[in-house]
């Protein structure tokens, strides 16, 4: 007599797995708000964003594996994936939208509590810098009006060939240099 390993599940072991499925969907649920938590705290852009789906996703691939390798012997089903599918959503839409709604005020609160906690911080701060902006604006003005005074002494020598109007339309070059090769030798 030869013995035939199992090949197919039974009714009741399907609904077991259907069931589990949906377990581990809203498992992936809490990590899934446990990534949305982050996003709540760090502002992110789309690129990083689009790293932590792909990550997320891997990581997700990886479980549904191992869950098909530890409760189905290794058989991946196809309805493991529609369990999962329907667990997260149920999660998401009942749980999940509680959990969110809950972390929000919690970081509201807890930024009008630190709002509140180094407003005398600010305070000091924003005189500080009130009193140091206008000296440094005072020492940058004087650096800039001399930076001017270069610019227009520069502007307004009349030995410069780029200062004349006619010489910018190729005129007249030869009678500039012919004066300053004349001043040279002088």
């Amino acid at each position: 007599m030869r013995i035939v390993p199992e090949t197919y599940f039974t009714v009741s072991e399907e609904l077991r797995l259907f069931g589990l499925s949906c377990i581990m969907g809203a498992a992936v649920g809490v990590a899934f708000d446990a990534v949305r938590a982050v996003r709540l705290i760090f502002p992110h852009n789309k690129l990083l964003v689009a790293f932590e789906d792909t990550a997320f996703l891997l990581l997700y691939s990886t479980a549904l594996t191992a869950f098909a390798a530890a409760a189905a012997r290794g058989e991946l089903r196809m309805y493991f994936v529609i369990g999962n599918i329907l667990g997260f959503l149920i999660y998401f839409v009942t749980l999940g939208s509680i959990v969110m709604k809950t972390l929000r005020k919690l970081f509201l609160i807890a930024g009008a509590c630190l709002k509140l906690i180094f407003h005398p911080v600010k305070l000091i701060f924003a005189s500080l810098y009130k009193k140091v902006n206008v000296k440094f604006v005072r020492n940058l003005q004087i650096k800039v009006k001399r930076f001017k005074k270069i610019k227009i002494v520069l502007l307004n020598c009349p030995l410069m060939l780029y200062n004349k109007m006619e010489n910018k339309k190729r005129k007249n070059v030869k009678n500039v240099v012919k004066k300053n090769e004349t001043r040279k030798a002088e």
